[in-house]
């Protein structure tokens, strides 16, 4: 992931505040930006300016935006189409994770499959042996896929045995069902637990123990205050836990600002070229980016921290929540990359007692 420094940052921040007053257009400033930063700079413009209430000036700085994008970083033409499919409104069309399919396409891009498989390999290598009947949580389960992947690879590897319970949490319903439905394919209904609700507001009230824990692509929705929370919450029932996330610097930024703006056009720019890429139905692959991926990102673009539903944080600041809430009483035992390239990386993280 690229960067700015503190004085981009500056400049940016002064430069955005010039063309929401004055009205300055996109050519007034190409040459006080770096050429390479030049389509990140009118993604920052051109959404600063359509969050504001200014669609015509918005969309003018994202349009000269993409004659400028190469490398597989489309997102300033990824959001005029949306703009476009919405009556130019920034504004998620429903709520995300109402209809599995667009996260089951997401899933099955051929990157996020292979993603996907390393955190399997790298997991089940990590993890000690459990002779007892294990007993194991999925935070933010999703379709229960990578659950039932985990677990029967685990089985294969020698690494456990029988299941005494699978609890699934997961905040929709539609996702929850068809979560049951895949584990049941494969292990008894008994031993199936599943609750519908966030996270942390499960975690104060847990009253048994778990030999692992996992959250794929599912704890970046609290912020980091919060995370500390949940987490000090959730040690006393775990022995192990698995992160698998998105390294990506959208926690701590504030709403408008330079350095949010710059992590989200590569992180989502990245992803959503993924899925477009992806040879597949087209109305599914529109739905995974509109309902699903574009709908993450315009909580960025148009909410303030505590309110927005998303805070990818960079991989160094997971390391340190985690050492400062689960202390000496656990241990790192894997930090691995599971999918990289020059604009985000996919890794998996593991801490054990």
């Amino acid at each position: 992931m690229l960067f700015l420094s503190e004085n981009e940052k500056s400049q940016w921040g002064r430069m955005g505040k010039e063309i929401l007053a004055g009205g300055k257009g996109p050519d007034h400033f190409n040459g006080d930006v770096q050429t390479h930063l030049l389509p990140m700079f009118h993604y920052y413009a051109g959404t600063l300016m359509t969050a504001r209430g200014h669609k015509e000036r918005g969309i003018e700085w994202l349009r000269t935006g993409t004659m400028l994008e190469e490398e597989g970083l489309f997102l300033n033409a990824f959001l005029i189409g949306f703009l476009e499919r919405h009556h130019g409104e920034l504004e998620p069309p429903t709520v995300c994770f109402e209809d599995p399919r667009p996260f089951l396409h997401f899933a099955g891009v051929p990157i996020m499959k292979k993603a996907r498989g390393n955190f399997i390999k790298h997991s089940v290598n990590a993890m000690p042996k459990i002779k007892k009947p294990f007993r194991f949580m999925d935070i933010g389960c999703g379709d229960g896929g990578l659950t039932a992947w985990l677990l029967k690879t685990l089985r294969e590897a020698g690494k456990v045995d029988d299941i005494g319970e699978i609890f699934l949490i997961d905040s929709s319903p539609a996702m929850i069902d068809l979560a049951r439905q895949t584990l049941e394919k494969d292990f008894p209904p008994s031993v199936i637990k599943t609750i519908n609700s966030k996270i942390q507001d499960v975690s104060e009230k847990l009253d048994d123990k778990y030999d692992l824990a996992i959250s794929s692509l599912a704890y970046h929705h609290m912020p980091l205050e919060k995370k500390r929370i949940h987490l000090k919450q959730l040690k006393p029932w775990i022995d192990n836990f698995i992160l698998f996330e998105l390294d990506a610097n959208n926690d701590t930024p504030e709403l408008h600002s330079p350095e949010l703006a710059a992590s989200t056009y590569q992180s989502y720019g990245k992803i959503i070229d993924f899925v477009f890429s992806h040879d597949g139905d087209v109305d599914v692959a529109q739905a995974s980016v509109d309902s699903f991926l574009m709908t993450e990102n315009i909580s960025f673009l148009t909410q303030p921290r505590g309110v927005r539903s998303d805070y990818h944080m960079l991989r160094h600041q997971w390391r340190a929540l985690f050492d400062e809430v689960l202390g000496d009483e656990f241990t790192c035992r894997m930090d691995s990359t599971a999918h990289s390239n020059e604009y985000m990386d996919l890794f998996t993280m593991y801490y054990g007692r």
